[in-house]
């Protein structure tokens, strides 16, 4: 009975039998193996062996095969690049022209292997002209690559189609992999291979088979490090160490410039630099102000080499102006990874590693190309041993020769395997193999001559004693390694040239201070805790009385605090009235005009509400051989001195500096070397001196002793430091711009805690003491007031006079406004040139300071 219905769908049958189920994540993982595995072995990675990747090993293959060598005429790239991807490597054209064009760039390899013809590019990233314009040919040593290729050194594989063969490896005479380097990104993983010297890696090589057992730091004895084909300069040795010793490392490499008066001439770039867009970097951040100080930039490169000149405006700091350069522009790293392809695995090779790899191909090279060579020989050997018999037999030889019907008898007859008869007589009969019979039919009746003969002996024992040395170097490994390393040396008395890349000493990184121009500045604190700083050089030195210069722009309620002059690199510990200590470069702080009113201190230092800056201390006098203090003195009078070695780790935020009760304030800060005196002065004119000594050395957090004994609302205003050895003064500045200069043998040592001597008169013309310093010869004082001037004057234009003075004006200053903060700059001469103020020269009545006894105020 017949049915309609369809038949029932059997899975096991027909061609579904041959579908096979597999889980989709497991063969997206097992594909992508492959894939990778393909791109790491055929295309990205270099064979530790050759040192090539497979497009440079097929092309250099198919020029040899096509006879384009350096003994040949150069050939067009077209066809070079068409026979290499129709025979050997079936990918796009352009892929395989640009790798032979980057063969024949001598900025790209340290050795190049290809001699080429016409434009191949350039050091400004020009490419190439087009493939039918270029011609090209190998270059000698390529030739050293492919030396006894044909003599059953390498493996051959079949090409991509199995219409030919083409080698698995090159047999390499010389380590190419790291004289011309190698880079290339694979499928998980990157390799980047520096180039070297040519003789310092033979060197190497030949050390290392005389001495198995040597280190890396041996190996670097004779490889000083990566030697680029554009040289320039490596920066520091001990990348190039833990590059050679673990296979990966970042070296520096620093550009070559001649730092010249007024200009910066760069002849070397790193490996591997675009020079055309290094320029238009440089011009970039020269218009964005991002580089100052350069003028013009040139590029005045030619055929001969590099030339990029940098002009330097009028007054410019060449240092900063080439710390920039350096920071931005003129360094690079290139990033070691040692990874090659070690019997078709990747692997992270050190510098002994490497060599070691290279080593054992090339004895396997030698070794079989003397297995070549030997068969061959001994196959001569044999040729000539029946050309000599034959010789020696050569009547009976030419008997049976002639006497034998056909070619072939002859060849039998004198095999042994016919036997020739004359008349009924057999001739002799010999014992010659096939090939000695062949030979023998096909000589020529010349050769039988006594002249021949003798060329013939000559030959056999030429090639006997070949055979001998063929025969030692296979059976002794020594004897192997010095043809290895004789033919490395050779190649090395063939093609050393001088290393083009130095290596300079590290000194650091270029920092942000390198940056910055060092010079002197003024820096200016107010009330509010607005901060900035000026050139020194904005203010001239005047006559003591004149009004001085705008130094800063205030906002309304705002008055200066404190003035101090600093060096741009200069570390200042900055003390607050609440016994705080902070630390910053004085770069740090906003370079601005005189006009400018600053920017919060509170966006540099992490000060606390009601915490202003009372006093600036120059890390710069702390560093010396002796044991230094910092000497603190509180408005109350307590006085305390801890050593600098506790002021080491100063945090962002700050550290305690000193204890302080509730009503007292830091007032001043000296550093001291625990043998000079202290001299403390009050605002009421009171100044007591007193030995360092009677202050003991406490901890940050006490609170000091008594210095002075303060008389109703007196606090102390100032603390100075007297040097034994300098002829020094005691300058004392009023709120009122009054001040005077007295000799310091006028205070005499007293006491800690006394009530000191009268130092000057404080009065409604002078007001109460805003500083007291200790100043010598070609000192300027710097004198601001809290309405903003600045003045500044050399400390010998105010009167020496006695204590108990009234002293001479200072500072010409407004109704209503008075001394802020007074600073000494040291090192000014006396013969600096003081600007002519037509009111600086004007003093006030009273000024001559009528003296009124010495008024010693106990």
């Amino acid at each position: 009975m017949s049915s309609d219905a369809p038949e029932k769908f059997d899975p096991g049958a027909g061609i579904a039998a041959e579908v096979e189920t597999a889980r989709i994540e497991q063969e997206m993982e097992q594909s992508y193996i492959d894939y990778a595995m393909s791109v790491i072995a055929g295309r990205a990675l270099p064979d530790v062996r050759d040192g090539l990747k497979p497009v440079h090993r097929r092309i250099l293959y198919a020029m040899h095969e096509s006879g384009v060598t350096a003994r040949s005429s150069h050939r067009k790239s077209s066809s070079i690049v068409g026979e290499t991807m129709g025979d050997y490597h079936p990918h796009g054209d352009s892929a395989i022209y640009d790798t032979l064009a980057r063969m024949a760039q001598d900025f790209s390899m340290r050795y190049p292997l290809v001699d080429g013809q016409g434009n191949f590019g350039s050091v400004d990233g020009d490419p190439p002209a087009a493939m039918r314009y270029t011609e090209a040919r190998m270059a000698p040593i390529a030739e050293e690559l492919l030396a006894d290729i044909e003599m059953d050194t390498v493996d051959f594989q079949s090409n991509y189609d199995d219409r030919l063969e083409e080698p698995e490896v090159l047999p390499s005479a010389f380590p190419n992999l790291l004289v011309n380097g190698s880079s290339g990104i694979a499928v998980g993983m990157s390799t980047n291979i520096p180039p070297h010297n040519l003789g310092e890696v033979i060197d190497a090589t030949t050390h290392l088979i005389e001495h198995p057992d040597c280190t890396v730091e041996d190996l670097m004895e004779h490889v000083k490090g990566p030697d680029f084909p554009t040289g320039a300069n490596i920066v520091g040795r001990n990348a190039i160490h833990k590059a050679y010793k673990t296979g990966r490392g970042r070296i520096r490499v620093r550009a070559e410039f001649e730092v010249q008066e007024d200009r910066i001439v760069i002849t070397e770039l790193p490996y591997q630099e675009n020079k055309a867009r290094l320029v238009e970097r440089i011009a970039d951040d020269v218009n964005e102000g991002k580089i100052e100080g350069i003028r013009d930039l040139r590029d005045e490169s030619d055929r001969d080499g590099i030339r990029v000149v940098v002009e330097l405006k009028r007054g410019a700091n060449a240092e900063v102006v080439k710390n920039q350069l350096l920071e931005h522009h003129l360094e690079s790293t290139f990033g070691v990874i040692n990874l090659a392809l070690v019997d078709g695995q990747p692997k992270v090779l050190d510098l002994k590693e490497t060599l070691e790899e290279y080593l054992d191909h090339r004895r396997e090279v030698v070794r079989r190309r003397s297995a070549y060579e030997l068969e061959e020989k001994e196959d001569r050997a044999h040729i000539l041993e029946g050309r000599l018999t034959a010789l020696e037999n050569v009547d009976d030889v030419v008997d049976v020769i002639r006497n034998s019907e056909s070619r072939d008898d002859a060849k039998a007859a004198l095999r042994g395997e016919h036997v020739v008869e004359v008349d009924g007589e057999a001739l002799p009969t010999f014992d010659f193999s096939e090939a000695q019979a062949d030979h023998i039919v096909a000589m020529q009746l010349g050769s039988l001559t006594a002249m021949e003969a003798g060329e013939i002996e000559d030959e056999y024992e030429e090639v006997q004693a070949r055979i001998r040395r063929l025969e030692t170097i296979l059976n002794d490994p020594d004897e192997l390694d010095a043809v290895v390393e004789s033919e490395l040396e050779e190649i090395k008395d063939e093609y050393d040239d001088d290393r083009r890349t130095s290596i300079v000493e590290d000194t650091g990184t270029v920092t942000h201070e390198d940056l910055i121009a060092e010079e002197d500045v003024v820096v200016v604190v107010t009330e509010d805790d607005y901060i900035k700083r000026m050139p020194l050089d904005n203010f001239r030195a005047q006559h003591r009385g004149g009004k001085g210069i705008i130094g800063t722009e205030l906002k309304e309620g705002d008055r200066v605090s404190s003035v101090y002059v600093a060096s741009t690199h200069d570390y200042l510990l900055y003390f607050t009235n609440h016994g705080q200590v902070y630390q910053l470069k004085t770069y740090q702080v906003p370079e601005m005009s005189r006009t400018a009113r600053g920017k919060s201190a509170v966006n540099l230092l992490d000060l606390d509400d009601g915490e202003e800056i009372t006093a600036v201390v120059n890390t710069a006098e702390m560093e010396a051989d002796e044991e230094k203090y910092l000497t603190m003195a509180t408005r109350n009078g307590y006085v305390k001195r801890t050593s600098v070695e506790q002021f080491q780790n100063i945090r962002s935020t700050g550290i305690i500096a000193t204890k302080l009760d509730e009503d007292d304030a830091l007032a001043d800060v000296e550093v001291t070397d625990g043998s000079r005196d202290l001299i403390l002065a009050s605002r009421d004119g009171m100044a007591i001196r007193f030995e360092e000594a009677d202050v003991r050395s406490m901890g940050r957090s006490a609170r000091g002793v008594r210095g002075i004994n303060l008389e109703g609302d007196d606090e102390v205003a100032a603390l100075a430091a007297v040097e034994p050895d300098r002829h020094e003064w005691v300058l004392t500045v009023t709120e009122h711009g009054y001040g005077k200069r007295t000799d310091v043998d006028q205070y005499r040592r007293q006491s800690r805690n006394g009530k000191g001597l009268i130092d000057i008169k404080t009065n409604d013309r002078n007001g109460r003491v805003c500083e007291l310093e200790t100043v010598g010869p070609g000192d300027h004082l710097f004198v601001m007031s809290g309405d903003g001037q600045i003045l500044r004057t050399p400390v010998e234009d105010i009167s020496t006079v006695g204590r108990n003075t009234m002293g001479v004006i200072v500072m010409d200053l407004e109704s209503g406004d008075a001394v802020a903060s007074v600073d000494v700059h040291p090192g000014e001469t006396a013969a600096d040139e003081v600007a002519a103020d037509a009111d600086s020269d004007a003093e006030s009545e009273g000024e001559s300071a009528s003296a009124s006894g010495d008024g010693d105020g106990d």
